[in-house]
């Protein structure tokens, strides 16, 4: 592999997802480059290595094709789920021909045996992981969060030349942007259909390269991404961004942003769906005469009514206190148990009260 990420995280690679995303949140607060001796390539390598091995689908990808992962969802080991109905089969001198088109298939065998090409790609996704607190679940909270990714080049707008530079109709591909490639395998001739070699699917060349972006049009910085984050999320749930993953090859649509939210327990509240589930404690003789008490709720302090006789364990529900109906109007309620303190120690004069209570 060209890069080991495992080892960039300094995990194995059994380790779990937990361990993953502690290793790096330790390297990348370690190496932070607003931090006084912070270290920002490695910081940059840091987040790379976590935004594919945090992904379930492109950490197997990684792990099966190593040097040869790009990112993308698309392909699964061996044939698996593709539909071999779509060949073109031919009996030429050469055996069978298989015609993949632009379909990934034809990637991971043109990988597999020494195939140079490669198609236009999507842009990866790129996926992160947010905090949010328990109140900024219930109201909702926009997040600053910063993310290393490839963006279109700003200098010369992707194209990949100098500003002011002759452009010319590519000599290899014609102008097309694709070539055909064949190539001998054990499975007969394949064609793929790629992206050329030469202009980089512009169809284009130019007298000069971009100076920044060294031709490529594209290259990768942090960025800065704001993200609104919806009130009443559940924790673990994700929201993809469309378009703003990373860029694409030659003009292709860019990635999504994909934000894992993570809710920080409150010790005062319980989540349950849309209802949350408090305790209040009342003492026996409110119990048992009935009185007001105030409950804390995700809104602030609000009057509860403890009707006479209430017993230990009876829950009260006070409607449209809970958390807020995602994609939809409304909230849950909010429900409180009541637990009766029984005193344990009582005066003289508090158990003659009690022993007349009895009598009664």
């Amino acid at each position: 592999m060209s890069k080991n990420y495992y080892d960039i995280l300094g995990v194995s690679k059994s380790a779990s997802a937990a361990e993953i995303k502690k290793a790096y949140r330790t390297l990348a607060h370690k190496h932070h480059p607003d931090k006084n001796g912070g270290d920002e390539a490695k910081f940059k390598e840091v987040n790379e290595a976590y935004q594919v091995l945090s992904n379930k689908e492109k950490r197997a990808q990684y792990d099966q094709f190593g040097q040869t992962f790009n990112g993308t969802n698309g392909g699964q080991s061996g044939f698996g789920g593709y539909d071999f109905s779509q060949f073109q089969q031919g009996f030429g001198s050469q055996g069978f021909e298989f015609n993949f088109g632009g379909d990934g298939m034809g990637d991971i065998f043109s990988e597999m045996f020494g195939g140079g090409g490669r198609r236009s790609r999507r842009g990866r996704d790129v996926q992160v992981d947010v905090e949010i607190s328990f109140a900024e679940m219930i109201h909702g909270v926009k997040k600053e969060i910063t993310i290393f990714k490839s963006v279109r080049c700003d200098h010369c707008d992707g194209k990949g030349g100098e500003p002011g530079s002759n452009a010319h109709t590519c000599a290899t591909c014609q102008g097309s942007g694709h070539m055909q490639k064949r190539m001998q395998t054990i499975l007969g001739t394949i064609a793929q259909t790629v992206v050329c070699d030469t202009c980089g699917g512009r169809g284009k060349t130019f007298d000069k390269k971009c100076t920044k972006c060294k031709g490529v049009g594209h290259y990768r910085e942090e960025v800065r991404e704001s993200i609104d984050i919806p009130a009443g999320i559940h924790d673990g749930q994700a929201i993809a961004i469309s378009g703003r993953g990373e860029v694409g090859e030659s003009g292709s649509m860019a990635g999504d942003l994909i934000v894992s939210v993570h809710v920080v327990p409150d010790h005062r509240f319980t989540r349950d769906g849309n209802d949350i589930h408090t305790k209040k404690h009342v003492s026996f003789s409110q119990a048992a005469l009935g009185d007001k008490v105030m409950v804390e709720t995700v809104d602030g302090e609000v009057k509860m009514k403890i009707p006479a006789g209430t017993q230990s364990g009876e829950i009260y529900r006070m409607r449209g206190k809970g958390v807020p109906k995602l994609q939809s109007i409304g909230r849950g309620d909010h429900l409180v148990e009541i637990i009766v303190d029984v005193p344990t120690k009582l005066s003289r004069e508090a158990k003659k009260l009690i022993e007349q209570l009895r009598e009664l």
